[in-house]
């Protein structure tokens, strides 16, 4: 018969396939469990207040119209509903997949079983599949992995969640007509009602009921049953050959009877025999079992409402079995850990002792390994629900009669993980070898036959050995017997040594050789390498096999988890251990093997996916494990800081000598040596475990180390920056200055112990800390522009972002997400134009009312001592976006109040008209300026406080770029030059390529004007008010509104020699620099000639006034001329360009005119 896993096969190919993607889903379920968007739990009030309008359950079938009509109703809702779409659609239609692919797995499955009864594979039937080793094995894991995916969903994705989820899915995708099986996933992945919280009721006819969704063939159910319940399907009893370590052979096979069982509950409920014999067969002393990866039931619990089970199961929960159980699993394990801690011991573990005695180390290790998954099942918390009296006895019981103790089950752990991986790598290698060995055995045997034969042959001069032909012909002939031996045929060649060492003990009794102890010699030797023969040839890779199946640890996957916190305290207390825990991860890795057989056996490219997600769950344990670690590191580090800052003096270059025995402070300075030392041996201990490949994923323990300790300072660091950076908004005066000093003393602190440190755990600290330190800021940057943006940035699409070394985020405490934000709110609230008045050319901000300096320079210098130039960089960053907002906002404000006002457009046209031609002079101007500002009147409160927000903004964007630049060139000054040399090449070539198009000029898929950009910006090296914030369209009226804007706000201000236009009343603030910069901020983003018609309407307006009042006697320049003229002579100055822009509108005499008045 063909091989049914051979690939000519088309039955045992498809069914192998089926069960590859059984596990392959499986895998990805656990993998997106931990990806659930929160916001579908709707846990907190905030959540249910702005999503529960939008977020629907199962019920929104029953008339999804009705729904659709109340979203559309509301327009804020259908802008949250789109903006939702867009930040969820990729993560649902992910899972959405998933869910998929369940249903579609247990589709194929009743294909595949279809296709078996009605004969389209050739001479196979069920019945014939299932006499079929590997065909009986598939089909029994094909329904068992079905089973085990809906526990998993059940479990991990709560039932509510999955309904919104697949509701929004069905709402967000445009491919949901053409899906037909999008009721059929619906109908099979609805809520159960079941919850995986501690104290949870339980549903009725669970999981029956949920596991009957999709009717499977009843035949096939039944026979997988009975073959799990009579057969030993995978063989694993030649293992485990003692009888009492059944259950634990078995264990597979019981999980998946377990899940199988809920097939056809009706063997649970009323099949009494059928029960007691599974009982007695599969769990006679245990009742706590793992179904897959770890996942642990307590069938005390979960068989509590099926009355056949419950019967059956009482005699191995009577209290008399579990102390039986448990004091001789205690027993057991004292006994073998003596043993265990005996082979152990150095130099114990030697090849031939090996050789000798493998039974007897297979048997300890059975031993051992039973003893340890008894108790770490049957004392897991996880197992036993503390609300229920009967489970809470047994499990007393059990911890008091098997003298349970965590640690040491642990050590136990340890030392059998240790035990195993030598025995491991000595089988290995001794099999590696075997031929090799085995070979220079027989030739160095036969050697001393042949030579024993010279020696009788009288030739070779040997004390007092006579001439003899007969022993001569016999040792020659043995020689060649020995070299006659084939090691491929090891059962002859077996039989044949053991006569030939037979015959060699016999030639030396009867021939009386005895007497000379050279020739004994000989002989001794030769039997001894036909010993080492049968030996060697003995050495077989069913016991590597057997030590896999034995060393067994899937049952732990995450009953392992409750170790944690001992061999955390165990390397805390002695970091060497690590090498040991080395051992302890190798044995969990086979729990890998499980999961990937199957997938590898089908070739299938799932293999590598599902090969990295396991892998890497188990590499991101043994990084907690270790994280240990770098923590003890960081608190010695912090004694370290405390003593080097406020303890030890620093040492002048010059003091008296009597002064010496002060500065010296042994004491302190013998403390800092201490936990310096401390410190490096953490990190030796580490550094002894050695590169280690865990699954598929190879681990570097110097990798581990830098991970670890860049963890624990983004860790530090992170919480520092949080809690050091929230202000009180009330506070007088502000605590911005203080609280950024602090700050710059902890991150210097920070910064200090760490270059300290670099030397004594060889790593690059200056590297790391920049590195680290810019990856929280920028993070940090990007979740609080994630406000301001429709698509957000999820944590798992952040560049900034490590699962290996997480930012922790942390519940905002106001309207800011982060620290970033809070120190930007906290400087746009101290520097606000409604109460803070900025004087350019001091560059400091003054307050309105007491006159007092609020903010200076130096508020960016301190920034730029406490969070770098990152930290600059990034304020910069989210100030643009501010910008960007306020912008937006402005412009569907001035839609709506400006364009759809009829009384304010009229005014606008009526003015229009007055003003044109703009080269002319508008007859009876101040009725025409007035009359119109009036008419519009109740626009420009809000238009004024846009244009100040944005002026604001540019004032503090414009002092970043000049702190920026100014630290850039005194600390990089070499970088500065390049860019700006580099800027001005671009700039140039692109202004030539304009001028002629057929000169070279960066193509669209050149990253090189963007990637400048970015060193533009962090060296200082742009100008904020030349950035094209937003795009725009055209407006009508805009020059003109703007205009009407500016002359309606100048009376507001009077002009001052010393300070130019400052604010007229205090009870109506406003300030001159932002309203001139946000003015042209704003006209920048629209097209140029906007701007020409405006300052053409200023200049006109200046013009008008002036020939009104040069009519009066002693001709005066009005206030508002000097106002609109001072504007136009600081928009030369801000935007750099030459004078006679502004002059093509006013002639030169006026601005002479003007300057005699300042």
């Amino acid at each position: 018969m063909v091989d049914f896993l051979a690939e000519n096969n088309h039955c045992g190919q498809a069914i192998l396939r089926i069960v590859s993607c059984g596990n392959a889903i499986i895998a990805e379920l656990l993998r997106l469990s931990e990806f659930v968007p929160g916001v579908f739990r709707l846990r907190n009030k905030a959540d249910q207040q702005k999503y529960g309008d939008i977020i629907f359950d199962f019920s929104y079938f029953k008339g999804p119209e009705l729904w659709e009509e109340k979203l559309e109703a509301k327009p804020d809702l259908q802008d949250l509903d789109d903006e939702f779409r867009e930040n969820n659609i990729e993560i649902l239609t992910r899972f959405y997949l998933a869910f998929q692919s369940v249903h579609k797995y247990i589709v194929d499955l009743n294909r595949y079983l279809d296709d078996l009864n009605e004969g389209i594979y050739i001479q196979q039937t069920i019945e014939t599949v299932l006499l079929n080793e590997d065909g009986k094995q598939l089909l029994c894991e094909a329904l068992y992995l079905y089973g085990v995916m809906l526990l998993v969903i059940d479990q991990k994705i709560e039932g509510e969640v999955r309904e919104r989820m697949l509701v929004s899915y069905y709402r967000y995708s445009a491919a949901r007509s053409a899906d037909s099986n999008m009721d059929d996933i619906c109908k099979l992945l609805r809520s159960t009602g079941y919850s995986s919280q501690p104290g949870a009721k339980r549903p009725a006819n669970y999981p029956e009921s949920y596991f009957s969704r999709v009717p499977i063939n009843e035949t096939f159910i039944s026979m997988v049953i009975g073959r799990l319940r009579s057969d030993d399907i995978y063989n694993q009893v030649s293992a485990y050959p003692l009888p009492e370590h059944r259950s634990v052979a078995l264990a597979p096979q019981a999980a998946m009877l377990y899940v199988a069982l809920y097939f056809d509950a009706s063997i649970l409920h009323t099949q009494q025999a059928k029960m007691r014999e599974i009982v007695d067969k599969y769990f006679p002393d245990n009742w706590v079992i793992s179904i897959y990866m770890g996942m642990c039931v307590n069938l005390a619990e979960v068989w509590e409402p099926y009355k056949a089970a419950k019967m059956a199961l009482n005699y191995t929960l009577d209290l008399s079995n579990v102390k039986e159980q448990a004091s001789r699993c205690a027993s057991v394990r004292e006994r073998v850990h003596t043993q265990v801690q005996q082979f152990l011991k150095e130099g114990c573990l030697r090849e031939e002792l090996v050789l000798d005695n493998i039974p007897k180390l297979l048997n300890c290790l059975r031993d051992c390994n039973v003893a340890i998954r008894w108790m770490m099942l049957h004392t897991a918390d996880s197992a036993y629900d503390p609300n229920n009296k009967r489970l809470r006895q047994i499990k007393d019981q059990v911890q008091t009669d098997s003298k349970y103790n965590p640690k040491i089950l642990f050590q136990l752990l340890l030392d059998i993980a240790q035990f195993e991986f030598i025995l491991k790598e000595m089988f290995k290698q001794m099999l590696s070898e075997k031929q090799t060995k085995w070979e220079s055995y027989k030739t160095e045997g036969s050697e001393r036959m042949t030579e024993l034969a010279d020696v009788f042959s009288g030739v070779k001069p040997l004390t007092r050995v006579e001439k003899n032909e007969n022993l001569q012909a016999w040792f020659r002939e043995i020689a060649k017997q020995i070299m006659s031996l084939d090691y491929d045929d090891s059962t002859a060649a077996g039989r044949k040594t053991v006569q030939l060492i037979q015959a060699l003990e016999e030639v030396q009794e009867f021939h009386q050789l005895e007497s000379n102890l050279q020739i004994c010699q000989f002989l001794a030797d030769t039997r001894k390498f036909l010993h080492q023969m049968i030996r060697t040839i003995n050495i077989k890779e069913e016991v590597l096999i057997t030590m896999q199946i034995v060393g067994d640890l899937s049952y732990a996957w995450q009953l392992i988890d409750s170790f944690t916190f001992i061999m955390q305290e165990s390397i805390r207390a002695s970091p060497s251990m690590v090498t040991k825990l080395r051992a302890t991860f190798l044995k969990l890795a086979s729990a890998l093997d499980m999961p990937l057989l199957r997938i590898n056996q089908a070739n299938s490219p799932d293999l590598l996916s599902v090969s990295q997600y396991y892998s890497g769950e188990l590499v991101s344990y043994v990084r907690k494990v270790l994280q240990i670690i770098p923590e003890s590191m960081f608190t010695s580090l912090l004694k370290i800081i405390k003593l080097q800052t406020h303890d030890i003096i620093e040492v002048p270059t010059r003091l008296d000598k009597d002064k010496l025995r002060d500065y010296a402070q042994l004491g302190p300075r013998y403390e800092v040596a201490k936990l310096t030392h401390a410190i490096s041996i953490f990190t030796e201990g580490i550094l002894m475990m050695k590169t280690t490949l865990v699954g598929i994923i190879k681990v570097d323990p110097k990798q581990l180390l830098e991970d670890g300790i860049r963890k624990e300072l983004v860790k530090r660091v992170a919480l520092a920056l949080h809690r050091g950076l929230i202000f009180n908004p009330r506070a007088k005066p502000s605590e911005l200055m203080p609280k950024l000093k602090d700050m710059a003393a902890t991150m210097d602190g920070f910064h200090r112990s760490f270059e300290y440190i670099q030397d004594y755990v060889n790593i690059y600290g200056l590297k790391i800390w920049q590195e680290e330190v810019s990856r929280i800021i920028n993070y940090n940057v990007e979740q609080e522009c994630n406000s301001f943006l429709r698509t957000k940035i999820q944590d798992w699409q952040s560049m900034y972002q490590s699962t290996h070394i997480p930012i922790p985020a942390f519940a905002p405490v106001d309207e800011s997400a982060t620290f970033i934000g809070r120190l930007c709110r906290e400087i746009l609230r101290i520097t606000d134009p409604k109460s803070a008045c900025y004087i350019d050319q001091l560059n400091t901000w003054y307050d309105l009312r007491t006159h007092q300096e609020v903010s200076n320079s130096r508020l960016f210098s301190e920034i730029q001592d406490t969070l770098g130039t990152f930290g600059l960089n990034g304020l910069d960053r989210l100030l643009c976006f501010m910008i960007v907002k306020e912008l937006q906002n402005f412009l569907s404000m001035f839609q709506k109040t400006v364009l759809r006002d009829k009384g304010v457009h009229d005014a606008l046209k009526s003015l229009t008209n007055a003003v044109n031609p703009l080269k002319g002079i508008v007859a009876n101007c101040v009725k025409v300026y007035s009359t119109a500002v009036t008419k519009t009147q109740r626009i420009w409160p809000a238009y004024l406080d846009a244009i100040m927000k944005v002026g604001q903004m540019q004032i503090l964007r414009r002092q970043i770029a000049n702190e920026l630049n100014y630290s850039c060139r005194f600390d990089s000054k070499h970088l500065a030059a390049a860019l700006e040399n580099l800027n001005e090449a671009i700039l140039a070539d692109i202004e030539a390529h304009y001028q002629d198009p057929s000169l070279p000029y960066p193509k669209e898929d050149n990253t090189l004007l963007y990637e400048i950009t970015a060193y533009l910006e962090a060296a200082g090296i742009h100008t904020p008010l030349n950035k094209i914030y937003i795009t725009t369209k055209r407006l009508p009226y805009f020059p003109i509104v703007n205009f009407l804007f500016l002359i309606s706000q100048l009376p507001k201000l009077q002009y001052n020699k010393n300070l130019g236009m400052v604010c007229r009343k205090l009870a109506d603030p406003i300030d001159w620099p932002p309203l001139v910069l946000g003015l042209l901020t704003l006209l920048k983003q629209f097209h140029s000639r906007y701007t020409e018609q405006f300052l053409a309407l200023i200049g006109q307006f200046v013009r008008s006034m002036m020939g009104q009042c040069t009519s009066q006697k002693v001709p005066e320049m009005p206030a508002d001329v000097v106002g609109a003229l001072l504007f136009l002579e600081d928009y030369v100055r801000y935007t750099k360009l030459p004078r006679r822009v502004v002059e093509a509108h006013v002639p030169s005499f006026i601005f002479d005119e003007f300057r005699t008045v300042m």
